[in-house]
């Protein structure tokens, strides 16, 4: 059956757009195993091919990529993710340029997400030892993008859809990844262990897996806590489909 969220929006198709294999693991996971269990199909997009993600001197770019996807897809057949994207941009290089907003773009024509869920770009710093990734802020920058225009307006690379046939598409609600500040939060207290067994498939990223593990149970039960759960994620939420603007703010004020 289709998740419902925010009053009225139906949840049948979800999308994470990130820019790192782990990346989705550590902001959404919990989300994404609870909603595919109870039916709704899940898409990620791995716009980077993880490369820079190592400092041993034995590894190569071209090996730790190929490690890291098959990581990525292991921790997918743990969640329920179905369909899988990498769009192999170099690690470490990327930014909002038009051929990275074309990329995800048609992908959001591709899949039609009713939800669609990515960094949050205005994030730079967090929890007072974070500085966040450059390829963090960029795919940020470019998810919002897709809602306004690259995905949505038909005369927004036009080509998706006179060539490609790739009608524009706009989902329904944006989730923004978020360690701070969040207004839409999801209780993942049944499916924290999903998450965690994702995490730890990245075994190239992660030597102290108890160590990660503990980490992001103490972060889970910060997000949990203003919904009364064990365990939570939390975002903020975006009514960007909303057929009426006015409805949807009078709605998100009771968030």
């Amino acid at each position: 059956m289709p998740v419902t969220i925010l009053e009225n929006v139906v949840v049948n198709r979800v999308m994470v757009v990130v820019a790192h294999p782990d990346d989705a693991e550590f902001g959404n996971a919990g989300l994404i195993a609870s909603w595919t269990d109870q039916g709704v199909a899940a898409a990620y997009v791995l716009v980077t091919n993880g490369a820079a993600g190592s400092s041993d001197k034995d590894m190569t770019r071209e090996r730790l990529a190929a490690i890291r996807e098959e990581e990525q897809r292991r921790a997918c057949d743990i969640l329920g993710v179905k369909d899988v994207a990498f769009l192999g941009f170099e690690d470490g290089e990327l930014e909002p340029t038009l051929a990275v907003r074309e990329a995800v773009s048609r992908e959001i024509r591709r899949f039609r997400p009713d939800v669609l869920i990515g960094p949050d770009p205005t994030v730079r710093f967090a929890l007072g030892v974070y500085v966040n990734h450059p390829d963090h802020i960029a795919v940020g920058e470019v998810v919002c993008r897709a809602i306004n225009p690259d995905a949505s307006s038909g005369l927004a690379f036009p080509h998706l859809w006179r060539d490609e046939g790739l009608a524009p598409h706009l989902p329904q609600v944006l989730l923004l990844q978020s360690f701070g500040e969040a207004d839409f939060f999801w209780d993942i207290t049944d499916t924290i262990d999903r998450k965690l067994a994702a995490l730890a498939c990245h075994e190239s990223q992660h030597d102290d897996t108890a160590g990660v593990g503990g980490f992001v149970r103490e972060m889970a039960k910060k997000s949990g806590a203003p919904i009364g759960a064990e365990y939570g994620e939390a975002f903020r939420a975006f009514r960007v489909g909303a057929s009426d603007p006015s409805a949807a703010l009078v709605e998100s004020s009771d968030v």
